[in-house]
């Protein structure tokens, strides 16, 4: 999900799930799907409707939704949402935050015993909370992955089957991953430093580890992500999104000097070296032409495509060493 990073705070709540626990003081559902959204409209809706449309008992889970300070229709999205809602459905609006701090204020409002996380771009399947909950019969403490698959549009889904084309190795991943509500507590749930986009899940997927959770993977919890094939007018995008990354990857290696850390950021001495040394023999430059102008709606061509995204990449290691030289100043 993109979300900007601004100052803000909780604004209002409204919610059709009144208190955290019952009078007994359990959770008062077995699961909760939390998400955020910002400036997602278009997509919302769908994906609200099949959060709904869960082969789940209606009354064994809940939907808890953050607006994070959406600009668009979002409010109307919403409303129109709350009237189809099958299960309890809570909706949170608050000023632009961030993901991480949207993040929390649905935890703080989440009453099942396990939370599953998705995103505003992602389609979980009717047996989505089915299978997370079947896993956490199995595995009752630990972290579980389910399956994610992208597609260019939510109007022609591929097969709702995982392979290893769709392997991921995020070890905590909230496009699709649950854990037990009390657990992500116990460790303080999401760092809410991390106010760019990027890397939030994996500082806490790094804690849960510390915290001896493990993990398992249920490769029939299935969600579709939608990644739409970009066009010139994204590219300014993917980098604004590639610089937010870098910061956040030199924010996460200060609080986890792991390998793990060095693996998934790529911010290592060595590679940092190699790719200083393209860009000093002018490999942004000749990306930059090879994508083309940026300010037109027109389709990518294959070689565009990966033109635009080894741009990307390069910015991302251009950025991580001015946040390194920030950092030392």
């Amino acid at each position: 999900m993109s979300v900007a990073a601004a100052g803000g705070g909780l604004a209002c709540a409204r919610a059709e799930t009144p208190g955290m626990v019952d009078s007994s003081g359990a959770p008062r559902f077995r699961a909760t799907i939390q998400l955020c959204t910002y400036d997602r409209a278009h997509l919302l809706g769908r994906v609200l409707d099949a959060c709904f449309e869960q082969t789940a008992p209606s009354d064994s889970y809940e939907v808890v939704l953050v607006n994070d300070g959406s600009r668009d229709d979002t409010p109307r999205v919403i409303e129109a949402a709350r009237r189809r809602a099958s299960c309890a459905f809570t909706a949170i609006d608050q000023s632009n935050a961030g993901l991480a701090r949207a993040r929390n204020a649905g935890i703080a409002r989440a009453t099942g015993e396990r939370i599953i996380f998705i995103d505003d771009d992602v389609l979980p399947t009717p047996a989505f909370v089915a299978e997370h909950l079947r896993s956490h019969e199995r595995h009752p403490a630990a972290v579980v992955r389910g399956a994610v698959i992208n597609t260019e549009s939510f109007e022609r889904l591929p097969t709702p089957t995982w392979s290893l084309a769709n392997y991921s190795g995020n070890w905590f991943w909230t496009s699709n991953v649950s854990v037990p509500l009390a657990t992500l507590r116990a460790v303080g749930n999401f760092t809410e430093s991390f106010g760019e986009y990027g890397w939030e899940d994996i500082e806490l997927g790094m804690r849960l580890r510390a915290h001896g959770v493990r993990g398992v993977f249920n490769r029939f919890a299935v969600a579709f992500h939608y990644k739409p094939r970009p066009t010139a007018r994204n590219v300014d995008g993917m980098l604004r999104q590639a610089r937010s990354q870098a910061r956040t990857a030199v924010q996460l290696r200060a609080l986890h000097e792991h390998w793990r850390v060095l693996l998934a950021t790529g911010d290592d001495p060595v590679r940092r070296a190699l790719h200083r040394a393209a860009r000093r023999f002018g490999a942004l430059e000749r990306l930059e032409r090879a994508v083309g102008p940026h300010d037109a709606d027109r389709p990518l061509s294959a070689r565009q495509l990966a033109a635009a995204r080894a741009l990307a990449h390069e910015t991302y290691y251009a950025e991580l060493e001015r946040a390194h030289a920030a950092g030392r100043a």
